[in-house]
């Protein structure tokens, strides 16, 4: 079984994943293979909330020039907008981010 640190790669820090903050909804870059079901278990027991819902989306890779004709991709990754409880703490990583 993955642990939540497999599942959960990296937070997503840009400034429009910063305003859903107020609305206890923050952004993840996941693992390509998790479901739903993981994500929740992961986020929930990497910081210790309640999770209410996860979204989930695949964001295909960006075209890149490697040199003067062979063109390639960026890899694609999965993404996720995982909201909190009302009555959850809030993520304490986000915080001074704003």
């Amino acid at each position: 079984m993955k642990s939540a640190y497999d599942i959960i790669i990296k937070p997503i820090i840009t400034e429009q994943s910063m305003e859903q903050g107020d609305l206890k909804k923050y952004a993840f870059q996941v693992a390509r293979d998790a479901g739903k079901i993981e994500i929740k278990k992961a986020v929930e027991e990497a910081f210790g909330v309640k999770v209410a819902k996860v979204t989930t989306l695949n964001v295909k890779g960006k075209k890149r020039r490697t040199g003067q004709y062979p063109a390639g991709f960026t890899a694609a990754t999965k993404k996720a907008v995982v909201r909190l409880t009302e009555d959850s703490k809030t993520i304490e990583f986000f915080e001074g981010m704003v």
